[in-house]
């Protein structure tokens, strides 16, 4: 098991910027630079490291936001995790560190975006985490260098994690919770033969959706498909 632990020191903020070459290809250009994790660490973020014995596997940096009303959150701006080390449980054990240490501080709410047609990254937010989404966001970031995007728009949805509600508290402790019924499903398929057009009636579907008061509340997977399932929200 990885050892989850904060980001300080210089070196290891440098292996941080590396690993996003790594991890999703990134050009110099849309890589975050050394100085954005060390303001992070001093302004009441977060830079939190996977370590497998010495050597740095992921991690996630988190910096401070505040709503119209005032409140406080985090935005969880990025989360990487090697390759090779992809489905060994390394992301779940820094979004879990990233939860305790912000209920320790006293904050309530952590957001991020995710890309509405990456499926299995959809499934860990809401299934594994316990995240709902209730917020559709055209081209959030512009063309970015990773051949990842492939191209597209970058099309966002945002994931509010709720970290002291009933639900996320049942799924983090893999205990069985109550869904509200689900009132819409949005579909969409696993290998797109125009992946343009799937994003187009994916973000009609989910914005349709979101407009009618309803949120994400759970994900189906299968092999063919990724189901949005949604529902009323009526609390945290």
């Amino acid at each position: 098991m990885a050892e989850i632990r904060a980001v300080t020191a210089h070196d290891e903020i440098r292996e941080a910027v590396r690993l996003q070459r790594e991890i999703w290809s990134f050009e110099d250009i849309d890589l975050l630079p050394p100085r954005f994790f060390v303001v992070a660490s001093k302004i009441g973020g977060q830079v939190l490291g996977a370590f497998d014995a010495s050597r740095m596997i992921g991690f996630c940096i988190a910096v401070p936001g505040v709503k119209a009303d005032g409140a406080s959150y985090l935005h969880s701006h990025m989360l990487g995790v090697l390759p090779e080390y992809r489905n060994a449980g390394v992301g779940r054990a820094l979004k879990l560190a990233q939860r305790d240490e912000s209920m320790s501080r006293g904050i309530d709410l952590v957001e991020w975006t995710f890309d509405p047609l990456a499926l299995k990254n959809a499934f860990f937010n809401v299934e594994r985490l316990g995240a709902i989404a209730r917020r559709y966001i055209h081209n959030q970031y512009g063309a970015t260098s990773s051949p990842l995007h492939g191209g597209l728009p970058t099309d966002r949805c945002v994931a509010e994690w709720w970290l002291r509600s009933p639900h996320v508290e049942a799924i983090v402790n893999g205990q069985a919770w109550e869904r509200p019924a689900v009132r819409r499903r949005v579909s969409v398929p696993a290998q797109m033969a125009n992946p343009h057009t799937t994003q187009a009636a994916t973000a009609d579907a989910l914005e349709r959706a979101f407009a009618d008061g309803l949120a994400v509340i759970g994900f189906e997977r299968t092999d063919d498909a990724g189901t949005y399932l949604l529902g009323k929200w009526e609390s945290h």
